[in-house]
């Protein structure tokens, strides 16, 4: 004989067998009871029984009473990129900390599967959006702005559709880079990057233009293909750099571009940084075990964490008044992390000192 279904226990059981109203039960457990005068005694009594039956509220009917889901929609490029997946991780404890779930999710810069998964959120009623936008997703996020949800966007923003945003200023960080390299002696410096006209790519590619502009030297610019095959992109690096041997130095504006260089300078059989310096933006855990350690440009993954959960958070808490909020539109500095991909041999074992040091 098959066991019986345990009976789902409801606020009205609970109230039934404390013998106090639904509404006593409900307020306690909605941390309402010092505010509605119900006695510290009656409190403990609810939290003590709820907690001794197993009680779970019904999340949906909640949500429906209060119009508030307490869930977050994340939509990032690519959640198994380190640099999205740590951000995303330090969002959702931040988040969970202060009442919210966070269902996220990878658009693969695609606009179409970027504008089904917004569109999933919507009908999820979800309380806000954290999102890292797809080129073609501009509509989706004016409808989201429209209706005056909460949005953050991180990582890039819409130049033509005010938003509150946060990102790392690229153009910083792609000119120390190149700078650093310059003042290492390399002066034949290449750049490999996507052919994208997100604003991070733009601002990368603008920071190395401007550094060799400064230095009165030529720019070699090699622009990627977005959604190729990771040997396309292989064979491709790995012929532009066979056809500029006059470069001394590369620096690569993301972190998955630099592994496929590294794979393409392997195959060609030059040496690092003796035949090619190299400058990856972006941090990844290959890159310090790697032989030689490979220099950084480092996104400040924390503090884009917290900015961003900071800002939607405060935006959540003030949208009911309806009151028109000022956009908190943040810029902030990443760091060259110098190991020895990009120095000359006789600073090299000075690097890997003040490398074993941290």
């Amino acid at each position: 004989m098959s066991e019986k279904v345990k009976k789902r226990t409801l606020i009205s059981d609970i109230a039934s067998h404390l013998e106090v109203s639904i509404a006593t039960v409900s307020l306690v457990l909605n941390g309402k009871a010092k505010q509605s005068r119900i006695s510290d005694a009656v409190a403990a009594r609810v939290l003590a029984y709820v907690k001794e039956v197993g009680y779970k509220p019904n999340q949906l009917a909640k949500s429906l009473r209060t119009g508030k889901t307490h869930v977050i929609g994340l939509v990032v490029e690519d959640i198994a990129n380190p640099f999205f997946a740590t951000v995303a991780a330090l969002i959702e404890r931040q988040a969970f900390e202060r009442g919210y779930r966070i269902i996220y999710c990878s658009t693969n810069n695609d606009p179409a599967r970027a504008r089904e998964l917004i569109t999933m959120f919507q009908e999820r009623h979800v309380d806000g959006y954290i999102v890292v936008p797809a080129e073609g997703v501009e509509g989706q996020l004016a409808e989201i702005l429209r209706e005056q949800t909460p949005m953050v966007l991180f990582d890039r923003y819409l130049p033509q559709q005010p938003t509150n945003h946060v990102v790392v200023d690229g153009a910083q960080g792609t000119h120390a880079a190149a700078r650093h390299l310059l003042e290492q002696g390399f002066s034949n410096i290449a750049f490999v990057t996507t052919s994208s006209e997100q604003t991070q790519m733009q601002a990368r590619l603008a920071g190395y233009r401007r550094a060799m502009q400064e230095h009165q030297l030529p720019e070699t610019v090699k622009q990627v293909a977005v959604g190729q095959e990771p040997e396309a992109v292989i064979a491709e690096i790995r012929a532009f750099i066979h056809a500029h041997r006059q470069c001394d130095a590369i620096i690569f504006s993301t972190n998955y571009l630099s592994i496929y260089g590294l794979e393409a300078i392997g195959q060609l059989g030059l040496r690092i940084p003796d035949d090619l310096a190299l400058v990856s933006y972006d941090d990844h855990d290959l890159f310090r075990l790697y032989t030689p350690a490979i220099t950084v440009i480092a996104q400040p993954v924390e503090a884009i964490a917290k900015n961003v959960i900071d800002i939607l958070l405060e935006e959540l808490k003030n949208c009911s008044d309806g009151a028109p909020r000022p956009l908190q539109q943040l810029m902030l500095p990443p760091t060259l992390v110098v190991r020895q991909s990009s120095v000359r041999k006789a600073a090299s074992k000075k690097v890997r000192q003040q490398e074993a040091a941290r």
